[in-house]
């Protein structure tokens, strides 16, 4: 991390834990061409069930033993195997770790804490790498420095010029008819936590019934209001936009240590949650692509396509800091996990509605402190479904919709007993993700991965209110997709009438 110095090894004997990711049974190419080719069009989609999914392209018992028996080399405990996940947890003291992947562990100390981490590759024996995808948890360190996208208003901001997230339900065109019943919303959130008197209050204060919450434990992650991250604002914002968009679905909220594998490791347990089975995932965390390795970008890739071919969209905010994404020593950068092929990256806008009730938008710009995220990944390369358009860039365009995020235009919320407005693409992410609730109830079935039906030919730019004021730095709005707000922000029945068909 910036600025972090070795403050001396790692005991041989601290017990640590990681997350090892096996490979995929089959070849991951073939579910990625499967789930492109079948979502071009909804009516001919075919999605897997999480258990045919786990029985097809799991990990198979011939790789987990291979991963067994090295860790019983090396002196390792294997305490979970999750099939589905692909996913096996190893126990053992920082020596039995470093010997068996060849690395050290060091302490580091900066600015804002301390964390253990390495510097290199890692090794294994040649039949243990061909069987992995990554070793995440060796590296500690705050995965998103960030912490979230989010901004609150300031004081001056008008009540009358803000929403709540009913009205912004009516403002898109949600369908006013469904609540989401049946449905169950999963949230990813890296710190923070939730208050069940504040959350009364304010769906109380709305005239809606209160969601059903569901808090899921993941690598020791806990719901803890006023914890020191100060991330309750998130936790609650994540929550209280879901809930009032889809007040009938469930609730599923994954607390995970803020960390590479934590992160990881929420992601993938809710995605293969036979229990709650959420259906669309929102994720308002990120940290620009460089601060990132190269082996958990492409693992959390790998586990939205397992995603996708389930039918389980994933929503991720696209960033508060403009075509820079925050990053002081220069070039344009975008955020991740929003950059990845597999998510639906939101990115955000400001939204004004005048006396007569006509909404006008202009991209979220409120330089030189925040601004919508986008622009184009130094990673991922264009996708299938953005082959079509005339990029700037050379990757993947971010990001692919777009939605109210401007504090000062933003949302009415509470957080910790205060009522505010808070901003940011944090809450583009579970508005989304509470419209995706909203149609997979009223079709009878999953809208699962979105992005091909949004860019094909028959619909593209069709689906949304297209945005074509404003820029966010470096990238400008422009008539259709733009790397400012994509295809621009929701019309629930437009997006409704197309997926009927």
């Amino acid at each position: 991390m910036p600025d972090a110095t070795v403050t001396g090894p790692v005991p041989d004997d601290q017990i640590l834990s990681i997350t090892v990711l096996l490979r995929s049974e089959h070849e991951r190419s073939s579910i990625h061409a499967q789930t492109m080719a079948a979502n071009q069009s909804f009516s001919n989609r075919k999605t897997l069930s999480r258990e045919e999914f786990a029985e097809k392209f799991g990990a198979n018992a011939f790789d987990i033993a291979i991963l067994d028996d090295f860790a019983k080399q090396y002196g390792l405990t294997v305490t979970s195997v999750g099939k589905a996940r692909r996913a096996m947890t190893l126990s053992g003291t920082a020596a039995a770790l470093s010997n068996a992947f060849g690395t050290h562990l060091d302490r580091y100390q900066y600015p804002g804490g301390n964390y253990c981490g390495r510097t290199g590759d890692l090794s294994a024996p040649d039949e243990v790498v061909a069987v992995i995808e990554g070793v995440f948890g060796l590296d500690d360190r705050q995965q998103v420095t960030t912490k979230y996208h989010l901004r609150p208003a300031p004081m001056s901001v008008k009540a009358s010029a803000t929403f709540t997230p009913p009205e912004l339900a009516k403002i898109y065109h949600f369908p006013q008819q469904a609540d989401g019943n049946g449905q169950c919303i999963g949230i990813i959130e890296l710190g923070g936590g939730s208050r069940a008197a504040d959350l009364a209050t304010y769906f109380s204060g709305l005239g809606i019934h209160a969601p059903q919450l569901i808090v899921v434990s993941v690598d020791s992650g806990v719901d803890q209001p006023g914890a020191a991250d100060g991330a309750d604002g998130e936790v609650m914002l994540d929550i209280e936009v879901a809930g009032a968009i889809a007040p009938g679905a469930a609730l599923a909220v994954y607390f995970a240590p803020n960390t590479d594998r934590g992160f990881l490791d929420a992601v993938s347990t809710a995605i293969h949650d036979t229990v709650n089975k959420p259906s669309v995932i929102s994720i308002s965390w990120g940290g620009a692509e460089l601060s990132w390795t190269q082996q958990a970008m492409n693992a959390f890739e790998s586990v939205f396509a397992d995603a996708a071919a389930m039918g389980i969209m994933i929503c991720v905010a696209a960033g508060d800091n403009g075509s820079a994404d925050g990053q002081v020593s220069g070039g344009l950068h975008v955020d991740f996990p929003a950059s990845a092929p597999h998510a639906l990256a939101c990115g955000g806008t400001s939204l004004v509605v005048n006396s007569a009730g006509v909404a006008t938008e202009t991209v979220w710009n409120d330089a030189p402190d925040s601004a919508t995220g986008g622009g184009y990944s130094n990673f991922f390369a264009i996708p299938a479904y953005q082959s079509a358009l005339k990029l700037t860039g050379k990757g993947r365009g971010v990001p692919d919709v777009a939605g109210d995020a401007d504090p000062n235009t933003g949302y009415a919320v509470r957080v910790d007993g205060q009522d505010m407005v808070i901003g940011g693409t944090s809450a583009v992410a579970p508005l989304w993700a509470g419209l995706i609730a909203l149609l997979n109830q009223e079709l009878g079935k999953p809208v699962g991965f979105l992005n091909p039906i949004l860019y094909d030919a028959i619909h593209a730019g069709k689906l949304t209110n297209d945005i074509v004021v404003g820029n966010n730095g470096s990238q400008q709005a422009t008539s259709g997709w733009d790397a400012c707000t994509g295809w621009g922000s929701p019309n629930g029945q437009q997006l409704f009438n197309a997926l009927q068909h």
